[in-house]
């Protein structure tokens, strides 16, 4: 059945970095795959999409909203999460929202395409594929937990993707768990 993919492994393998109960976004959430992940984990959820069909099967799950982000305004000004996910999406002018939209104590856990994915196969336009460090760059407000840039098999793609967190207030040494096998 289509939307009921599993969440992505990057996702997966991160998502102890949410506090627990905490809120997460999931931005351009399409079908829910991340949504219902997070839903099943026991946090609140709010997904983000332009597609109201993909949302329509999402009732129930959280707080669900319509938006164009390309083209209208940020949906969420000042809110805040304790997990924010983006997996296969990128529009560079919204790094800085996304960002921001990271808690005290929250993660960022951002996956999607990059250069040399042209090579292999869609998205191949230099618009959806990030350079070589961009993500990082984008975070350097947040501290890295993990980064990878490279190629993945089935399906091949080339990838970007990071778990980034922001502290919390006041606190000098936060730790922040590695992943079981990591």
């Amino acid at each position: 059945m289509h939307g009921s993919e599993a969440p992505s492994a990057w996702v997966r393998r991160w998502s102890h970095l949410v506090p627990a109960a905490g809120t997460v976004l999931d931005l351009a959430c399409g079908r829910g795959r991340h949504l219902r992940w997070f839903a099943g984990l026991g946090h609140p959820v709010t997904g983000v999409d332009r597609d109201g069909a993909a949302l329509a099967g999402l009732q129930g799950l959280g707080r669900l909203l319509q938006a164009d982000i390309e083209d209208g305004p940020w949906p969420l000004p000042g809110e805040q999460f304790d997990g924010v996910v983006v997996t296969n999406y990128l529009w560079r002018p919204l790094l800085p929202a996304i960002v921001q939209s990271v808690a005290p104590g929250g993660v960022l856990l951002y996956e999607t395409f990059a250069q040399g994915n042209e090579t292999v196969g869609k998205p191949s336009r230099p618009d959806f594929l990030l350079a070589p460090g961009e993500l990082l760059a984008a975070c350097a407000g947040l501290r890295t937990v993990a980064y990878e840039d490279g190629f993945l098999e089935a399906p091949a793609r080339y990838v970007q993707r990071i778990a980034a967190v922001r502290p919390p207030a006041g606190v000098q040494a936060p730790r922040f768990p590695l992943a079981a096998g990591g």
